[in-house]
């Protein structure tokens, strides 16, 4: 018993570790009032990549907004066994709107406050055209997929091509290697992440034991999952539903306090640039929670929407990155800001000393009862199954370039997915989170060694676009060409 306890304690030195090489303070700025602006790895790496692509994008979420939206009710001929464009879309919302929508917008607000929530909106405004270039890049690079038709690839396609120049000298590119099993590993941190959340929230809305919440959890899940070609049909219908169910009683929830939106309003905007913080030594951590939880929400430049993007069939490449670009602004701008108004329109006094689900069961239980309760309960049952749908069709490109196109890889794989599914319902809830932001850094930091030297041929991809398909802003049908 002591062996294995020592084992344990050493897996979780391990994973401490990683988690402070990449999101702990690897440089630190002095602030007024003895505080100070610790930056990470994974944010010295993000904002600047998002500026610089939103820079070479000119602006792209705002400057092309109307056509993302256009793009996405347009309908392209989609060849048998393949995917839409529109339902990629929904298979990397599933996984976006998600997690992180609900437990990570808790955790950031827990952790930084108010604030935190602004910093997860510039996230999502630079990332847009991350997403754009890392969504086009997987269209470019995508190839057929012979084991579940259609399409299959993302950035460890994408990366093998960039090292490794000439086609078929080698079987494998070491970064795209790492890439690869670092998204597995953080796949199953989500799953883990899952687990735990939902049989959280089903114990405190029905009294329901974690046990028999997760053993029902897993079972609906490996009925989808196992089956071919389930994943995408289930997400079709689950997606919107979610999605809108959400929306609407956010909207309610808003409009019975929109007395109050004024002062919440201002918490977050002082908050953000530490006005209140600076003095506490918190400012730090109103930056980090949020960046970083953003970063788990929107995915942008990990590398995780890519695997979605690939397998879209669509008549051009800047299309499917328009597609993602809006999946971002769907994910942060909409949805977690609607998690983060459920819980700012509550009086402080409600959730002091609260964190995790038990908080956003509280905030939703004053603004609507017990409804409410049973509400956010049922809504992360959904959110949390098309997560792990959503992120178990992610994995199908990365399993086949690890171990080639078998099914007992793919299978095996649903299988470890589950297990940690099973395992996540009683877990420590901090530990399975570390798990998961350790997957998502790796993925950043071996995605953004290949993105940023292919961004060329994704600017020049939106270029393509905009010269055939757009006429000074404006569509323009008689210019159609094929796309690059």
């Amino acid at each position: 018993m002591n062996l294995l306890e020592t084992a344990g304690n050493g897996i979780l030195a391990i994973i401490r570790a990683a988690y402070f090489l990449l999101w702990g303070d690897l440089v630190t700025i002095p602030l007024p009032g003895g505080s100070f602006l610790g930056l990470s790895l994974l944010i010295l790496i993000l904002i600047p990549s998002g500026i610089y692509f939103t820079l070479r994008t000119h602006f792209l979420p705002f400057r092309l907004f109307p056509e993302m939206i256009r793009v996405s009710i347009e309908k392209d001929h989609v060849s048998q066994d393949a995917i839409s464009g529109l339902q990629a879309l929904f298979v990397s919302t599933a996984t976006r709107v998600g997690m992180g929508n609900l437990v990570g917008v808790v955790a950031a607000i827990s952790a930084g406050g108010a604030g935190a929530v602004f910093w997860m909106w510039l996230m999502a405004l630079l990332g847009s055209s991350t997403a754009f270039a890392e969504a086009t890049l997987a269209q470019l690079y995508k190839e057929e997929d012979p084991l579940y038709g259609g399409y299959r690839g993302g950035p460890a396609y994408y990366i093998h091509h960039f090292f490794i120049k000439k086609e078929n000298s080698r079987r494998y590119s070491i970064i795209a290697v790492l890439f690869a099993v670092s998204g597995l590993i953080c796949w199953c941190g989500i799953s883990q992440v899952i687990g735990n959340s939902v049989s959280s929230a089903f114990e405190n809305a029905f009294q329901i034991p974690p046990l028999y919440t997760t053993l029902i959890l897993v079972a609906v899940a490996a009925v989808i999952v196992l089956r071919k070609n389930a994943t995408v049909k289930v997400l079709d219908l689950v997606v919107p539903v979610m999605a809108v169910c959400y929306f609407v009683i956010t909207l309610f929830i808003i409009v019975k306090n929109a007395a109050l939106l004024p002062s919440v309003f201002q918490r977050i905007f002082l908050e953000a640039f530490g006005l209140r913080q600076v003095v506490a030594g918190g400012f730090g951590a109103v930056i980090m929670n949020g960046a970083k939880r953003g970063l788990f929400s929107n995915e942008a430049g990990s590398g995780s929407a890519p695997c979605a993007a690939a397998a879209a069939d669509i008549s051009h490449p800047a299309k499917e990155g328009l597609l993602q670009a809006l999946g971002v602004f769907i994910d942060t701008i909409v949805i977690c800001s609607c998690s983060a108004m459920i819980m700012l329109l509550v009086p402080e006094h409600v959730t002091a000393g609260m964190e995790g689900m038990d908080l956003l069961q509280a905030a939703m239980h004053h603004h609507l009862g017990s409804f409410g309760v049973i509400f956010i309960a049922v809504i992360l049952w959904l959110f949390s199954f098309s997560t792990f749908i959503g992120i178990l069709f992610y994995a199908r490109s990365n399993v086949a370039y690890l171990f080639g196109d078998n099914w007992l890889s793919q299978t095996l794989y649903k299988l470890l997915a589950l297990v940690m599914l099973f395992v996540g319902g009683l877990a420590a809830y901090t530990f399975v989170w570390d798990l998961g932001d350790i997957g998502v850094g790796l993925m950043t930091v071996f995605n953004m060694i290949a993105l940023i030297p292919l961004a060329p041929q994704a600017i020049k991809s939106l270029n393509d676009y905009e010269s055939q398909f757009m006429g000074r802003g404006k569509l323009d049908k008689n210019r159609r060409q094929a796309p690059l």
